[in-house]
Protein backbone atom coordinates (compact mmCIF):
# COMPACT_ATOMS: atom_id res chain seq x y z
CA UNK A 1 0.00 0.00 0.00
CA UNK A 2 0.73 3.57 -0.49
CA UNK A 3 0.46 6.47 1.67
CA UNK A 4 0.07 10.24 0.08
CA UNK A 5 0.47 12.90 2.77
CA UNK A 6 -0.77 16.40 1.09
CA UNK A 7 -1.09 20.15 2.81
CA UNK A 8 -1.52 23.80 2.35
CA UNK A 9 0.01 25.25 5.94
CA UNK A 10 -0.21 28.70 6.14
CA UNK A 11 3.53 30.43 6.00
CA UNK A 12 2.82 33.81 6.75
CA UNK A 13 4.25 34.18 10.04
CA UNK A 14 7.52 33.42 10.91
CA UNK A 15 6.42 30.69 13.64
CA UNK A 16 4.02 29.24 10.83
CA UNK A 17 6.86 29.00 8.37
CA UNK A 18 8.77 27.39 11.13
CA UNK A 19 6.33 24.90 11.87
CA UNK A 20 5.49 23.77 8.13
CA UNK A 21 9.49 23.43 7.62
CA UNK A 22 9.33 21.37 10.95
CA UNK A 23 6.12 19.19 9.31
CA UNK A 24 8.03 18.47 6.23
CA UNK A 25 11.44 17.68 8.38
CA UNK A 26 9.18 14.95 10.56
CA UNK A 27 7.58 13.67 7.13
CA UNK A 28 11.02 12.81 5.53
CA UNK A 29 11.84 11.77 9.30
CA UNK A 30 8.96 9.16 9.08
CA UNK A 31 10.68 7.77 5.81
CA UNK A 32 8.40 9.45 3.53
CA UNK A 33 9.49 11.12 -0.14
CA UNK A 34 9.01 14.28 -1.22
CA UNK A 35 6.83 14.29 -5.02
CA UNK A 36 5.91 17.81 -5.38
CA UNK A 37 6.72 20.66 -2.08
CA UNK A 38 3.45 20.29 -0.61
CA UNK A 39 2.86 16.13 -1.50
CA UNK A 40 4.89 12.92 0.29
CA UNK A 41 4.67 9.72 -0.57
CA UNK A 42 5.54 6.47 1.31
CA UNK A 43 5.66 2.58 1.10
CA UNK A 44 3.43 0.60 3.56
CA UNK A 45 3.64 -2.96 3.45
CA UNK A 46 0.34 -3.44 5.56
CA UNK A 47 -2.87 -2.00 5.98
CA UNK A 48 -1.52 -1.99 9.42
CA UNK A 49 1.66 -0.19 8.59
CA UNK A 50 -0.60 2.69 7.53
CA UNK A 51 -2.44 3.12 10.16
CA UNK A 52 0.69 3.38 12.34
CA UNK A 53 1.96 5.93 10.12
CA UNK A 54 -1.21 8.14 9.85
CA UNK A 55 -1.21 8.15 13.72
CA UNK A 56 2.64 9.64 13.30
CA UNK A 57 1.75 12.28 11.13
CA UNK A 58 -1.61 12.89 13.10
CA UNK A 59 0.88 13.27 16.15
CA UNK A 60 2.97 15.77 13.67
CA UNK A 61 0.34 18.21 13.11
CA UNK A 62 0.62 21.99 12.89
CA UNK A 63 -2.23 24.35 13.74
CA UNK A 64 -3.72 25.73 10.89
CA UNK A 65 -4.30 24.05 7.81
CA UNK A 66 -5.01 21.81 5.50
CA UNK A 67 -3.41 17.91 5.53
CA UNK A 68 -5.05 15.03 3.47
CA UNK A 69 -3.91 11.97 3.58
CA UNK A 70 -4.63 9.59 0.98
CA UNK A 71 -4.23 5.12 0.58
CA UNK A 72 -4.16 3.34 -2.21
CA UNK A 73 -2.50 -0.42 -3.87
CA UNK A 74 0.30 -1.26 -5.49
CA UNK A 75 -1.66 -1.69 -9.06
CA UNK A 76 -2.99 1.76 -8.51
CA UNK A 77 0.36 3.22 -7.89
CA UNK A 78 1.95 1.76 -10.55
CA UNK A 79 -0.74 3.58 -13.16
CA UNK A 80 0.42 7.27 -11.70
CA UNK A 81 1.58 8.87 -15.31
CA UNK A 82 4.34 10.83 -14.68
CA UNK A 83 6.08 14.13 -17.42
CA UNK A 84 8.93 15.86 -16.74
CA UNK A 85 7.57 18.96 -18.92
CA UNK A 86 6.02 17.46 -21.99
CA UNK A 87 8.44 14.14 -21.63
CA UNK A 88 6.35 11.28 -20.31
CA UNK A 89 8.47 9.18 -17.31
CA UNK A 90 8.98 5.78 -17.04
CA UNK A 91 5.91 3.70 -15.55
CA UNK A 92 6.40 3.70 -11.74
CA UNK A 93 7.53 0.49 -9.93
CA UNK A 94 6.47 -0.74 -6.80
CA UNK A 95 9.73 -1.04 -4.30
CA UNK A 96 10.23 -4.53 -2.94
CA UNK A 97 9.50 -4.50 0.57
CA UNK A 98 12.91 -5.73 1.60
CA UNK A 99 15.24 -3.33 -0.17
CA UNK A 100 17.74 -2.27 2.12
CA UNK A 101 19.49 1.08 1.93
Amino acid sequence: MWMIVMFDLPVVEKAERRAATEFRNTLLELGFSMSQFSVYMRFCSSPTQVDTYCKRVEEALPEGGNVNIIQFTDKQYERIMSFHGRAKQPDKKTPDQFDLF
